[in-house]
């Protein structure tokens, strides 16, 4: 082990040896006698990949975007007061799942130490993909079950939200 930690950093190699021992190994000195002298401005990039390059075979078609800010057509900004129920929702949705199945864990794990039940393996392995897929599953939950009104909460668990904000994406997604 020792000689892997050694081999792969020259500087722990001793440099001076004692005089009744010879070395059969070429020493690693950590200073350097050959200097460098490279001028900054003649070195340059030498990257050619596509898009690094100067020259360009590629035609491009000439097509100006104007981008116009009292366009209307466009998506409207989410309200504050929306943006933070969305991130409370999201939070809520990823976490308990989370802590649930942190917490289900810790619990087979003491049961397992105080040898009062060794679970088998698939249990953990199940609780583990329920819970934390759950988590996973939360976020979309979150921003699905939220009140896009600004005016109006929406109901606890949201679930006549996630129905009218589901037929709304699918609506937008047909459309374009």
């Amino acid at each position: 082990m020792k000689t892997l930690i050694f081999a792969s950093n020259p500087i722990l190699h001793l440099s001076k040896y004692s005089p009744t021992c010879k070395p059969k190994f070429p020493t690693f000195h950590t200073k350097t006698t050959k200097k460098f002298h490279y001028s900054l401005t003649t070195l340059k990039p030498q990257a050619s990949a596509k898009g690094f390059s100067n020259t360009s075979n590629i035609k491009t078609n000439d097509v100006t975007i104007k981008k116009n800010p009292n366009n209307k057509d466009d998506d409207d900004e989410i309200p504050k007061v929306v943006m933070y129920r969305i991130i409370g929702r999201i939070l809520f949705s990823v976490i308990v799942p989370m802590a649930l199945g942190l917490s289900i864990l810790h619990l087979y794990g003491e049961l397992k130490d105080r040898q009062i039940w060794n679970a088998p393996l698939w249990i953990p392995f199940l609780t583990t993909l329920i819970t934390f897929g759950a988590s996973a599953l939360g976020i979309a939950y979150g921003v699905l079950s939220t009140s896009l009104d600004a005016e109006r909460e929406g109901s606890l668990f949201g679930l006549q939200e996630v129905e009218k904000n589901w037929v709304e994406m699918w609506k937008e997604e047909e459309a374009s």
